[in-house]
């Protein structure tokens, strides 16, 4: 078949999925948008049109060191009400934010329609626009729900895509299977897509969906590292006032890491990950040059950041790292400096060695090429996060602005309230 053969094969596989669709989600369109932006009310954004819509959203990190980004079609409104050439310019304003570093892309596909749907030419131009330095770090790509209309527009793509990426291509067809790659609890998922699922799983058992969500987990041990807060971890380890975690990866790092290019922005295999998390859970010795890549045990410091119950730097800090753009410029070093001054005292001493080990590998960026800015970039979402709830696109600039601040001036933010150094 030829490509214009194709084309209205598509057209004509979505008309008869909208058909068959029909009525099941009829009460939708009273809802307004299916994931409100929590700053979308902001028009100084400069992609404002676009993203009041929440068709792309930003979710953090996945419990291994990769950005999750979410394209929700169900949040597409009718063309007419949306310049797809400005979608495709923010797709890369929020890629640009990311794409030093490894990411994961999860497209819901249910929601797409006719009246939606940007053109196949459009795509075209989208696939044609994203050149390596996109393509290179994106580890997979997630189709959720697909269709025979995402299988025929796949076949249109085949002769521009490389079968190197099409290999991060995955199918799925149910949110379970999806919660069994990736870390389901800091997605964004759209309201319309978890009733979509719903209804998909009652068609395939006759019966009630299971729920996405993992059974609560096992009381800790003793030696548990990870998923633990820090005062537990503290009472459990008496003799160590820096978590040991963070002491051997910083200790590791600071010693063979800090001229590494790209230090944070890589991610290791997932299971290797999973098996340092092991040891560390039991209580067993780990010895990084076993591993030889200094990648696992800056992504084990990530991971340790990121499955913290409470952040690091606490939940209280949230608001008022979120105010932090409207302070004047000259004031912001002093209002972080206020912000860590009001940690509880070991969170404090925690969050002063972790920055004095970013600001020494912030002074080796012209080799590392790690930034107080780029490092702002990896570990300000690990550091910083809403009590029940996911950190959506729009909060990611204040976070990165107000870790960008506590890397850079470290010495002014941290420097008189002093505690001992571990």
């Amino acid at each position: 078949m030829t490509s214009s053969d194709l084309e209205q094969l598509a057209e004509l596989e979505l008309q008869k999925e909208e058909e068959d669709d029909e009525g099941d989600e009829g009460d939708e369109g009273d809802e307004g948008p299916s994931v409100p932006l929590r700053s979308g009310s902001d028009s100084s954004h400069p992609f404002h049109d676009v993203a009041q819509h929440g068709i792309i959203q930003v979710s953090g990190d996945d419990r291994y060191g990769r950005k999750l980004i979410t394209f929700s079609s169900c949040c597409l409104p009718p063309s007419h009400q949306l310049n797809h050439r400005r979608l495709l310019e923010y797709l890369r304003f929020t890629l640009d934010q990311l794409v030093e570093t490894d990411y994961i892309l999860v497209y819901f596909h249910f929601g797409l329609s006719s009246s939606n749907k940007p053109s196949v030419s459009w795509l075209r131009d989208a696939y044609a626009e994203f050149h390596r330095k996109y393509k290179k770090n994106l580890k997979t790509l997630y189709v959720v729900h697909p269709t025979n209309f995402i299988r025929i527009v796949w076949n249109i793509f085949k002769p521009l895509i490389s079968h190197k990426f099409g290999k991060k291509l995955t199918y799925i067809n149910y949110l379970t299977e999806l919660g069994e790659h990736l870390n389901y609890e800091q997605l964004i998922v759209p309201p319309a897509v978890l009733r979509h699922d719903e209804k998909l799983r009652l068609a395939q058992t006759g019966g009630p969906a299971p729920s996405v969500k993992t059974p609560p987990p096992r009381p800790p041990l003793p030696t548990q590292q990870f998923g633990v807060s820090l005062q537990y971890i503290r009472e459990k380890n008496r003799e160590a006032t820096i978590p040991p975690v963070m002491q051997q990866t910083v200790s590791y790092l600071t010693q063979k890491g800090l001229r590494t290019e790209g230090l944070f922005r890589r991610s290791a295999r997932v299971q290797l990950i999973k098996d340092v998390q092991k040891l560390y859970n039991l209580g067993k010795p780990v010895n990084f040059d076993d591993y030889a890549d200094v990648h696992v045990p800056a992504v084990i410091l990530k991971t340790f950041l990121r499955e913290m119950p409470e952040p690091l730097l606490t939940f209280s800090v949230y608001g008022p790292v979120q105010e932090l753009l409207r302070v004047e410029s000259s004031l912001r070093v002093s209002r972080c400096k206020q912000m860590m001054e009001n940690l509880p005292e070991h969170n404090f001493i925690v969050a002063k060695f972790l920055m004095s080990f970013l600001h020494s590998v912030s002074q080796h960026s012209l080799v590392n090429r790690m930034s107080s800015s780029n490092l702002a970039c990896v570990f300000g979402v690990n550091l910083v996060r809403p009590l029940g709830g996911a950190v959506v696109l729009p909060d990611l600039i204040p976070i990165n602005t107000f870790t960008e601040i506590l890397v850079e001036h470290f010495h002014t933010v941290f420097g008189s309230r002093c505690p001992p150094d571990p």
